[in-house]
Order: structure tokens, then C-alpha cells, then sequence
């Protein structure tokens, strides 16, 4: 009995993964490697004065994350220089989405003047490991006691179709309470973009 009820909660814990219910924030996550657009791997280990992140899980095909490379850029621009820099990972399926193939992400973020790091989740396993949603959904970590600990879920701000419109910058207002050594007062919204299709 005691085994039967092992495997179904390690069964449920694989499936939670899988389609991308998102675990409890002030979770830790490890560090991980992945190409960038302009041919090199890029791991959170390489900035070693970065004081937290925020991962931006995006792709190339999704018409709520082709609103987001300048809000990306902006908030790169702002935060990298206090030592929280966006990284960008596109983890989409490119068997069904051919937009989404490495060559077309170097294309768009040259295209597009890309500031920040887009890396290409070629296996999808980073994307799984994080349990990313949809396009975009947001991750800010922070470093606590020598570990990288889940602050913020969810979009990047209230308005992904209209920029002007934005009234809830969720993402920053996460960074500038962390900078300020206080608590995050929204640990977690509801990403709103183009559902992850995790192979099988």
C-alpha cells in the first residue's frame, strides 16, 4: 500500500511538471547551460555579481510574446546595470512551430536589437525544470544564502497586447522590492500567452 501511494505521488509530481503547474515560489533552482543566438552558452554562473535574474520564457511564433522584446529591453536596460539582468529562453516546440528554430531566433534578435541573452531550450528541459507555462511567463530569482530562490511567477506585467495600457508592472515591481530588501507583495500571477507543447 505504502508503495502504491509512493509511485502515484511521484506520478502526479511528474505530471504537475509536465503540463506546467508551477511549484511554490521561494523554491530553489539550479544553474543550467544553453546557447545563446550569437553562438555561445550561457550559464547564471557567468554573471557572478548578479544579484537575482528575471528568465523570460518566450519564443519567436507567439503573438503575445511579440509584444514583449522592447518591454524585454527596457527592463535590461534598467536592471542589468543594478545587477539583475533578463535572460530570455525559448523552449517551443520546433517540429510544430518552425519560427521558433535557432536560426530564426538569431534573425529576430538581430532584427529586433535584442540587449539580453536569448537562448535556445533546445531539449526542453529547462523549461520543464522551471515549469513554465505559456509565452511569456516570468521567473525573478534571487540569490539567498548561495542559492537561487524563486521570488516571482507569472506575466510580466497586466497587458500583454497593449504596452501604453499596462497598469501592474509585475516583474519590476518584484525587482524593486528585492533591491530594497523587502518582501515581493504578488509572488505569483497567471501567465497569459500561447501554451507551452512539451514533446513527448
Amino acid at each position: 500500500m505504502y508503495y502504491r501511494f509512493v509511485k502515484i505521488s511521484v506520478m502526479l509530481f511528474s505530471a504537475l511538471l509536465l503540463f506546467g503547474f508551477s511549484p511554490a515560489n521561494d523554491r530553489t533552482v539550479d544553474d543550467f547551460s544553453l546557447k545563446n543566438v550569437n553562438g555561445k552558452f550561457v550559464s547564471l554562473k557567468d554573471y557572478s555579481r548578479a544579484k537575482g535574474f528575471i528568465i523570460v520564457f518566450t519564443c519567436n511564433h507567439c503573438p503575445y510574446a511579440k509584444q514583449y522584446p522592447p518591454r524585454l529591453n527596457e527592463l535590461n536596460k534598467k536592471y542589468n546595470r543594478l545587477g539583475v539582468p533578463v535572460i530570455a529562453i525559448s523552449s517551443a516546440d520546433t517540429v510544430n512551430y518552425e519560427e521558433d528554430s535557432y536560426a530564426k531566433m538569431v534573425a529576430k534578435a538581430k532584427n529586433e536589437h535584442f540587449n539580453f541573452p536569448y537562448l535556445f531550450d533546445a531539449q526542453q528541459t529547462v523549461a520543464k525544470y522551471f515549469a513554465a507555462k505559456k509565452t511569456p511567463h516570468a521567473f525573478v530569482i534571487w540569490k539567498e544564502n548561495g542559492k537561487w530562490t524563486v521570488k516571482y511567477s507569472g506575466a510580466i506585467d497586466d497587458n500583454a497586447l497593449h504596452a501604453d495600457l499596462v497598469k501592474s508592472h509585475y516583474v519590476a515591481d518584484a525587482v524593486d522590492a528585492l533591491l530594497n530588501g523587502k518582501e515581493v507583495a504578488t509572488k505569483e500571477t497567471r501567465s497569459i500567452g500561447c501554451q507551452i507543447n512539451f514533446r513527448k
